[in-house]
């Protein structure tokens, strides 16, 4: 195996979330309000481009297992398909063609979700660094910071929808030649084929987790989805508006980094009813308090969640599960993608309905609510 720094490893890791992520997913939200002027995209309409993407995070999420390449190839060959995907996009004013290249990016997106964390986190076993295996976690907010920082700029010089999506297609493929030699020069830690999957011990506490982690999913993905479109609705300013979702992202980046050490100690599933009784505040505060301080508080409540809970739900998986850890991540996994799908989808029927926002944010607050609840129950019937 290549002696690649484990710091090159870290970042290499990072980069590839960056880009699934702040790009594959992700770009699509603040590029909306872009859309919403030049394209006339209608929030049900942007909903629906959404749950493309979510529906192909879905079905990338079933194919993973049975793909049979090394890690590296995946990785690099999805951040390929996201950024030939993304700067199609801006080639394209046929709905139908988004919906497309949209699933195409989300199908990318799972594989690197998937690869690039087992890249990374199998060549950074040996150094023993949680601040390292987080910096790989941390991409996600930090892709998803840097695309709400481009698109600020972006509208401030009046580029159209299209010339976003171009300018982030470019973006992918330069990230991606940045990483190319360390992923193909990483060496290979894990040659065989991977094994298949045994069935899922469907214990209570597995159903209660497969659950809670799909509310998680629709419960973050509503204002992860509209919040710069909800900004854009308060303040027509992009200038202001605009800065919602790089807020977004940097409450998730820096959540990430401190969860390593600031939670270490604290009972997982104890603060992971925390996390979603503050995205389920985060979620409806919009609602009840008009303004930007409301929709910045959003952002900082559900961005300074939502990547907690992923990393203290994997940890869950292997507390009930030990060796069946696989399967049960898979199931999470899927659960949580239906989430993402539903919830757009819901906001959009709600929207329609002549609820607008509000209709799904309440909804995703009650769901959180009471998966919430849930997990304090088995919580409290696993300490009896």
């Amino acid at each position: 195996m290549s002696q690649i720094p484990a710091h090159r490893i870290a970042f290499a890791g990072m980069a590839a979330l960056a880009v699934a992520m702040g790009i594959g997913r992700f770009a699509f939200t603040p590029i909306l309000p872009m859309m919403q002027d030049d394209a006339g995209l209608t929030v049900a309409s942007g909903g629906y481009l959404a749950s493309a993407n979510y529906l192909g995070y879905l079905i990338g999420s079933l194919l993973a297992t049975r793909l049979r390449v090394r890690d590296d190839v995946a990785v690099l060959g999805s951040m390929l398909l996201i950024g030939i995907a993304t700067l199609l996009m801006g080639f394209t004013d046929h709905y139908f063609a988004w919906l497309l290249l949209r699933l195409v990016a989300g199908i990318a997106n799972a594989w690197i979700a998937i690869f690039a964390f087992s890249w990374a986190l199998d060549r950074l076993a040996a150094v023993r660094n949680p601040l390292l295996n987080s910096l790989s976690f941390a991409g996600v907010g930090a892709g998803t910071l840097v695309a709400g920082l481009v698109c600020i700029a972006l509208m401030r010089f009046g580029a159209s929808s299209a010339q976003a999506w171009m300018a982030f297609g470019l973006l992918a493929l330069a990230v991606t030649a940045v990483v190319w030699t360390t992923y193909a020069g990483g060496g290979t830690v894990r040659g065989a084929p991977r094994p298949p999957m045994r069935g899922i011990p469907w214990s209570r506490d597995a159903r209660l987790l497969v659950f809670c982690f799909g509310a998680a999913g629709f419960g973050y993905i509503i204002p992860a989805t509209f919040l710069p479109a909800m900004a854009r609705a308060v303040i027509q300013d992009p200038a202001v508006f605009g800065w919602a979702w790089p807020v977004f992202g940097l409450a998730a980046m820096l959540s990430t980094l401190l969860a390593a050490t600031v939670l270490r100690g604290f009972a997982p599933r104890r603060v992971w009813v925390v996390c979603h009784l503050v995205m389920a505040f985060g979620v409806v505060i919009p609602v009840f308090s008009a303004g930007m301080v409301a929709i910045v508080t959003a952002a900082l409540c559900v961005g300074g969640t939502f990547m907690v809970i992923t990393m203290l739900s994997i940890q869950e998986a292997r507390a009930v599960a030990g060796a069946g850890v696989v399967p049960l991540t898979a199931a999470m996994t899927a659960a949580f993608a239906l989430g993402q799908i539903i919830g757009p989808l819901a906001a959009g029927l709600l929207s329609n309905a002549g609820l607008g926002f509000a209709g799904g944010l309440l909804l995703a607050g009650a769901v959180l609510a009471l998966s919430a609840a849930l997990l304090w129950r088995g919580s409290a019937a696993g300490a009896a």
